[in-house]
């Protein structure tokens, strides 16, 4: 009975993670080290397994080949895990690309500023539809971030810029124009028809229903150990919880977690802070098992 009253007590002392230590979360996952130049996988562990040189690079995709796709400031490139480059697409020499994407077909969805236009590059590397976008940025380099296909074939844009997210149909016409509270740096169009967007400048993340009605919301100083500063990528995991990629430049280098895992209910319970080996990272793709983003399977 002794014995038994000690267990007891010492179940109710010991914390939760020290009791569940084998259900301690941990991610495998892709990502671009922006101001570190490079493509990256990392393991559950932390350990680097794989790397590319890249020139600033933003967006990155692990396919279901075990290839890399990644957007570079001059175009984008898959790579396979050898490190051998199996298709490239260079922009015109003005533009600057921050956004990729590939599409069932093998093509590939990018977006360049300076020129005011979507591209789908076919796998000879040549421009095989464009799309122009009505914009008119302040700063032109601010003039897209974010932009994805979604399954119905329709066009997300962030005009970052100017405030608002675009939506166009497949030809490049544009169906709607959404106005938001902050520069758009990320969006995911979720299979309810719901919209995650991340805001540059406001810092808040937001969940947008089909009415465009707020229906979740994560402010600036909301989580704590986590402020928001340049919130940039997202990806929504199959058990609900979202990762978010904080751009972690302009000044807070170095001050808090690149990443983070974030529940509906809005507690942090994942974070990513390698700052000895990393720069700015904030775009990612958990892969901790196998995915195919040509399928929808990869909500980011």
């Amino acid at each position: 009975m002794k014995n038994g009253l000690l267990l007891i007590l010492w179940l109710l002392a010991t914390p939760l993670s020290a009791l569940k230590a084998e259900d301690k979360i941990s991610h495998r996952l892709l990502v671009t080290d922006y101001g570190g130049n490079r493509v990256c996988i990392v393991s559950a562990s932390g350990e680097i397994e794989w790397e590319y040189p890249a020139t600033t690079p933003q967006d990155c995709w692990l396919l279901a080949n075990g290839n890399v796709l990644f957007s570079q400031s001059t175009g984008a490139v898959e790579v396979t895990r050898d490190k051998k480059v199996v298709w490239q697409y260079t922009a015109p020499p003005q533009a600057k690309v921050h956004s990729c994407q590939p599409l069932p077909d093998g093509s590939v969805l990018v977006a360049e500023c300076f020129m005011s236009r979507l591209v789908i590059v076919g796998r000879d590397g040549r421009v095989v539809k464009e799309l122009p976008v009505k914009s008119t940025p302040k700063v032109m380099s601010h003039q897209f971030r974010g932009v994805r296909r979604s399954t119905d074939g329709h066009f997300w844009v962030c005009l970052m810029d100017e405030k608002k997210v675009v939506e166009l149909d497949a030809e490049g016409a544009q169906l709607r124009e959404i106005p938001l509270n902050g520069q758009p740096g990320g969006i995911v169009k979720l299979p309810n028809g719901h919209l995650i967007v991340s805001l540059w400048d406001k810092t808040s993340i937001v969940e947008l229903d089909e009415n465009l009605k707020t229906v979740w919301r994560i402010g600036e100083n909301e989580l704590a150990g986590n402020p928001l500063r340049i919130p940039m990528g997202i990806h929504r995991l199959p058990n609900g919880n979202t990762v978010f990629g904080n751009y972690i430049g302009h000044g807070f280098t170095r001050k808090q977690p690149m990443l983070f895992e974030v529940t509906p209910d809005k507690k942090v319970v994942w974070e990513f802070a390698d700052h000895t080996r990393f720069k700015t990272v904030c775009q990612m793709q958990i892969i901790d098992t196998p995915a195919d983003p040509l399928n929808g399977e990869v909500l980011r």
